[in-house]
């Protein structure tokens, strides 16, 4: 464990609710726990998402799904012990081929105007580091695609005193990742440790349909944060509307991941500090008295 660190900030950018403990979780209580202070930031109120939990998919849970995704992130930030706002876009759901996306959500947002308060929050907060998705969102939800978007419009505007003047003295962050969360590799490596020790797998017919896809990022940093796996999985629970317990990411084996897979990756995007990759560390080049305020 580092020495603690309050002076060092992380901030966590996402598309909805549930979104920051299904990706990252761990290194987010991992950080909170050694004394940095952590935020997420939640651009939408995934407002138009489904009930995936069959046991609270009933009329009274959709009519008031917004409120109630509003409580369930209140629960898990708390779980995880960090802050969180909501930069108060609206869901854009999934359409499906050829249906168009609905109007005023997220999505079709101009690019500038969805980044002023994330830009705002940059300038408040201050974070060195900042986490969201790469170019493709991840997996191709048009939230997820605007979050990364907007996420670099203001890592790139926070500093620059003529942009967004209205939002607050600027702010440069340091260091900029992108999750490699939920991968094939990570799949690959479960699967076959199940099976290799008998434990029945469902994870070998979604690698058998993996969609042909760009290669993966390369993995610069990885943080072993498999003491906050138990805190990861409470807080995805918290989602109780997104989670059906013992199913999908609830359903393998958690002793067989630590043992394997005891990490969380990333991939450096962009850096203002000097670093040495591979690093262990989201705060490699900032620690040390190296950066103030």
């Amino acid at each position: 464990m580092f020495t603690k660190h309050p002076e060092l900030r992380l901030l966590s950018v996402h598309a909805h609710p549930d979104d920051e403990s299904s990706k990252g979780a761990a290194t987010l209580a991992h950080y909170a726990a050694d004394g940095v202070e952590v935020m997420v930031a939640t651009c939408t109120g995934g407002e138009r998402g489904s009930v995936l939990n069959p046991a609270l998919d009933r009329p009274e849970v959709r009519a008031d799904l917004a409120g109630i995704r509003r409580a369930e992130m209140a629960a898990a930030r708390e779980i995880l012990g960090v802050g969180q706002r909501f930069l108060g876009f609206t869901d854009s759901g999934l359409p499906g081929p050829g249906e168009p996306l609905p109007e005023g959500c997220f999505a079709l947002q101009p690019v500038g105007a969805a980044a002023a308060p994330l830009v705002a929050l940059f300038r408040e907060f201050r974070p060195h580091v900042v986490v969201t998705y790469d170019e493709t969102g991840g997996y191709p939800h048009p939230d997820h695609v605007m979050t990364h978007r907007v996420t670099v419009e203001a890592f790139e505007a926070a500093a620059d005193p003529d942009r967004y003047p209205e939002a607050g003295a600027p702010w440069q962050p340091a260091k900029l990742y992108y999750h490699l969360a939920l991968s094939r590799a990570w799949f690959q490596t479960l699967h076959d440790a199940m099976t290799a020790q008998g434990v029945d797998s469902a994870m070998g017919g979604l690698l058998a349909d993996w969609p042909d896809t760009p290669p993966a990022l390369a993995t610069t940093t990885r943080i072993a944060c498999a003491e906050q796996f138990a805190v990861r999985d409470a807080a995805l629970l918290a989602h109780a509307t997104q989670i059906e317990p013992g199913a999908g990411f609830m359903a393998h084996p958690r002793d067989i991941e630590r043992e394997v897979w005891p990490t969380e990756d990333y991939h450096l995007a962009r850096s203002t500090v000097r670093t040495e990759l591979p690093e262990a560390d989201l705060f490699a080049g900032l620690r040390a008295g190296e950066v103030g305020g």
